[in-house]
């Protein structure tokens, strides 16, 4: 098993580049098996998660072409039906959340498609329902095979719907667009998900043929159209990896310049990380934050304690509460940390009460900490990456702590950080991947 060894407590400086969207990856290739036709993809971050996702699909019989560092292009023009009931499917497929967004273009062009109960993060229950109760509205019928852990969807007879979905899922609503865009009729979805990914997915879309009207809005119109052709797609940096790196920067005294970040597409990350007394500046697509002895978190306007809470876009996302906790317990001041979607995501803070930190976690879901503005170091320990983001988290408070860090169980950091020990490296972070 893979593992980083840290020994922090050094400033780091220069220049990094956010990869990729991880996030958007696993929708807008999936929308690849819409067409028969080349589909070509820049900017994808060639981290675990997104691997696998594409080698599943050339598994499938997609044609896969690298010509050049993050650029795919994939082909859907001999897929084999017959594979969706394979045990390699559901075995491959079953450790990828991402694996759901399959069954979207999967039901929209071949009229059938299996979901497998979602892998990926152990952060708490990720429930199916608003993907299947959408599905569900366009005529599908489904099946649930409890031995296989398998849902069996029968899409032959669908058609447009109006759809109101009982929460703004950003991969249902995904999902339920791909599987609406070449089903007859009009779809009409409200309470959809708009985050930025959401929006890339429906501009893709569009580019190679679908008519999708409301784009960035609750409430999203699809037409359904007979096919759809090829097309070139960018992604958008990763909003995640922005986040993260600001958080570094303060809670390692650091002077950074996050290149190319996609600034106009980053929501309230920027402000929400100066409410906890974070420097940065905007320089065209840069982000520039120096490097500070002590950062001082705000209070709301009457006085109250500082609360950050993940919500719907364009709220503050909850893949960036663990880095915020993080970076809190270095600061001067309190806030309360409320992770409303999952209830095992703050699960982490153990290993930072082990660490020295003051974190008081109320329940499941909510945690105060208590900074304690560089008085007392953070010290380096032993500790397991749980999850992608968490696995981050003690990664940015370990090249903080005094003394050596291990971190076990790295591939989840992997999924989703593309070569990021390499990449902190070239800012002077003292990192080794070492094997247990």
């Amino acid at each position: 098993m893979g593992a980083f060894e840290i020994r922090g407590g050094r400033p780091l400086s220069g220049s990094i580049i956010p990869q990729g969207a991880k996030n958007e990856a696993l929708q807008v290739l999936c929308a690849a098996l819409l067409t028969g036709e080349p589909v070509t993809y820049t900017n994808v971050p060639s981290i675990l998660d997104v691997n696998t996702l594409i080698e599943l699909l050339e598994d499938m019989g997609v044609k896969v072409t690298r010509p050049e560092p993050n650029t795919v292009i994939l082909q859907a023009d001999n897929v084999n039906p017959d594979f969706f009931i394979d045990k390699t499917f559901k075995k491959k497929s079953g450790k990828l959340r991402g694996a759901v967004m399959l069954a979207g273009p999967l039901l929209s062009r071949f009229g059938k498609a299996h979901i497998p109960q979602p892998g990926g993060d152990k952060i708490g229950r990720r429930r199916l329902d608003t993907h299947i109760r959408g599905f569900e509205r366009l005529s599908v019928k489904f099946d649930y095979d409890a031995e296989e852990s398998l849902f069996v969807l029968d899409g032959s007879e669908m058609k447009g719907a109006h759809i109101l979905l009982e929460e703004p899922s950003v991969t249902g609503t995904a999902n339920i667009i791909m599987a609406a865009v070449l089903t007859p009729g009009i779809t009409t979805i409200y309470n959809a998900a708009c985050e930025p990914y959401v929006q890339q997915l429906c501009k893709m879309l569009n580019s190679m043929g679908a008519r999708i009207q409301g784009i960035g809005s609750n409430f999203v119109t699809v037409e359904g159209v007979d096919r759809l052709h090829g097309c070139t797609h960018r992604l958008l940096t990763d909003m995640i990896e922005v986040g993260s790196f600001i958080g570094l920067a303060a809670m390692t005294k650091s002077e950074l310049t996050i290149k190319n970040a996609d600034v106009a597409h980053l929501g309230i990350i920027p402000e929400t990380f100066q409410r906890l007394g974070i420097e940065l500046s905007i320089q065209g697509d840069d982000i520039y934050i120096p490097a500070q002895e002590n950062y001082r978190i705000h209070k709301f306007i009457d006085g109250g304690l500082l609360t950050v809470y993940d919500h719907p876009w364009p709220g503050f996302t909850p893949d960036l509460l663990s880095i915020v906790l993080v970076v809190a317990t270095q600061a001067r001041g309190t806030v309360l940390v409320h992770q409303k979607m999952f209830e095992s995501r703050l699960f982490f803070v153990d290993k930072l009460i082990e660490m020295g930190a003051q974190i008081v976690l109320c329940d499941p879901h909510r945690a105060v900490v208590i900074g304690l503005d560089r008085q007392i170091p953070l010290r380096g320990i032993t500790m397991v990456s749980p999850d992608i983001r968490a696995g981050v988290a003690l990664l940015i408070a370990a090249l903080s702590a005094q003394g050596k860090s291990i971190i076990q169980n790295i591939d989840q950091i992997d999924r989703g950080y593309e070569r990021i020990d390499e990449r902190l490296i070239a800012l002077g972070a003292d990192i080794k991947r070492i094997e247990q």
